[in-house]
């Protein structure tokens, strides 16, 4: 079979599982057996409830790693060819990725190439707690890292970083129709927020200002009750040391307590000459990979439509990223 179309095939298996973060048991073992049977040495490297991470190489030591996840964020929605797209959840990020890969790494065993590893990581989608475990464990003499995330086929210069903190605010609680008997922890939480949103955040020349999204909230036991507690979970996309941040928040804790619940950093990477190259707000596993060698980021599909329902990826770059990913490798074996 065309390589190409047994790189649509495997998106397309990978995205019909459910892989949603937390629920990557099938989908891992989907991938384990399908390298095995190719002829990898693989080890499962266990994370948390039977999910792991996949490690495969061809025996040699590796010296360039591909690597990339396969959890996803919810809702799962299963794959379907239309239009010259594979249209489904983790299409884009990171399934289709996945799939350009292996079959990158296919291409260059066939030229001969057998120092090659493959790394596919659990949990990037909620801490990265899969990549957190393989930097524990990474294998001697890795130089480069190619992680796989969706940047239209660019090299990544730089990524921002994702700070993820949670503001709880206390009350009392009383019956709404004597609200003067109680103290309404939703109250503080909105007047913590409203003072969020004046806030002068971190900037740099090359990553913009330091953004950030109220991603959910909770509170109160009742429509008729003084809410005795509420809180709000915040993602910073930030340019910088994320403690730069929790300073500027100092502002709001005398009305709510501040607990911070992921910190990853924003990192430049590697570029390799000759690769289109460009800068993405988003965050990747890639700072917290450091054991394994140089990083270097790209991959197919565009990050406007990751997490979206429409959420695809074009045959035609998918196609494309194989050869990329190859003539990339060959490049630093090559170095």
């Amino acid at each position: 079979m065309d390589p190409v179309e047994r790189a649509i095939g495997l998106t397309c298996a990978l995205v019909d599982i459910d892989s949603t973060t937390g629920r990557e048991v099938e989908a891992g073992r989907y991938v384990s057996a399908l390298l095995t049977g190719l002829g990898y040495h693989v080890t499962e490297q266990p994370v948390a409830d039977g999910r792991f991470n996949v490690f495969a190489h061809l025996g040699a030591t590796p010296r360039v790693v591909f690597s990339t996840h396969y959890d996803c964020v919810p809702p799962f929605f299963p794959s379907r060819r239309e239009r010259g797209l594979i249209v489904g959840r983790g299409a884009c990020d990171a399934k289709g990725i996945l799939a350009a890969q292996i079959a990158a790494a296919e291409k260059l065993r066939a030229a001969g190439h057998r120092d090659l590893g493959l790394l596919f990581l659990v949990g990037e989608e909620r801490g990265s707690e899969g990549a957190r475990l393989a930097n524990a464990r990474p294998p001697a003499g890795v130089e480069y890292l190619i992680n796989g995330e969706p940047t239209d086929n660019r090299q990544g210069l730089a990524t921002r970083g994702s700070l993820r903190v949670r503001l709880s605010a206390s009350g009392r609680a009383a019956h709404s129709s004597f609200p003067e008997l109680g103290i309404s922890a939703i109250d503080k939480l909105l007047d913590a927020l409203m003072v969020v949103r004046g806030v002068d955040l971190p900037e740099d020349p090359e990553l913009g200002r330091t953004h950030y999204s109220v991603g959910l909230i909770e509170g109160g036991v009742a429509p008729n009750v003084v809410s005795p507690s509420a809180s709000a979970e915040l993602v910073f996309r930030t340019v910088g040391d994320g403690a730069e941040v929790i300073r500027a928040l100092d502002v709001v804790r005398g009305i709510v307590d501040i607990e911070t619940v992921v910190d990853i950093p924003a990192v430049r990477m590697y570029t390799e000459p000759g690769f289109e190259t460009a800068v993405f707000p988003f965050t990747t596993d890639v700072p917290l990979l450091t054991n394994w060698g140089r990083p270097i980021l790209m991959g197919p599909g565009s990050i406007h439509v990751a997490h979206t329902d429409h959420e695809h990826l074009a045959i035609d770059e998918l196609a494309a990223a194989i050869d990329l990913y190859a003539a990339l490798a060959i490049r630093l074996l090559s170095s």
